[in-house]
């Protein structure tokens, strides 16, 4: 496994070891102990969800406040997003600073998003099944979410905004600025 810290702190791509033959492939997505010698951030899972989307659609930014934070590990199943990231921690040398990553069923990359952090992506391919682990449970009195076309945090989101497929809920979120943070 390789990891690799973004230039947001504490926010990492994961690269699993990939086993490949004609019969296929074998990769472990997650092993806690070495997550742990190689992040140094010692964080317990407690919940997998699992999305399928189509293409242009858009999930986020989302994020939970207070004690009901999350920090995830992300990963695509199937198909290709770009997903993001940003930096919502008011006390970070790099807030509202965001990085964007593809993750694809043919790179394998995973990402890490710590607390602190809103989150989203885009589907690229046709379909995508987007896969993830949390460390809290969802608490929807805790939830927020930022506008994916914010003109401050100006995310490329690699798709036309008219292919988008946008949640009314996700059209109405806060600007970056106004966001509860």
């Amino acid at each position: 496994m390789t990891v690799t810290e973004t230039k947001l702190k504490d926010c990492f791509i994961i690269e699993p070891q990939v086993f490949g033959d004609k019969r296929g492939y074998f990769l472990e997505s997650y092993n806690a102990e070495t997550f742990k010698k190689l992040t140094n951030l010692d964080v317990t899972f407690v919940q997998d969800n699992e999305s399928f989307s189509s293409r242009g659609v858009l999930r986020g930014l989302h994020y939970q406040l207070g004690e009901h934070a999350q920090a995830k590990l992300v990963r695509v199943v199937k198909g290709e997003v770009l997903d993001v990231a940003v930096d919502i921690r008011k006390d970070s040398p790099t807030f509202g600073q965001h990085v964007a990553v593809n993750l694809s069923e043919e790179n394998k990359k995973q990402l890490f998003v710590p607390r602190g952090f809103a989150h989203g992506f885009v589907v690229l391919s046709e379909t995508a099944i987007f896969s993830y682990k949390c460390d809290n449970f969802y608490n929807k009195a805790s939830e927020g979410s930022i506008i994916y076309n914010d003109k401050s945090l100006n995310i490329d989101w690699q798709i036309d905004e008219s292919e988008m497929l946008i949640s009314e809920k996700d059209t109405i979120s806060s600007s970056f600025e106004n966001a509860k943070l």
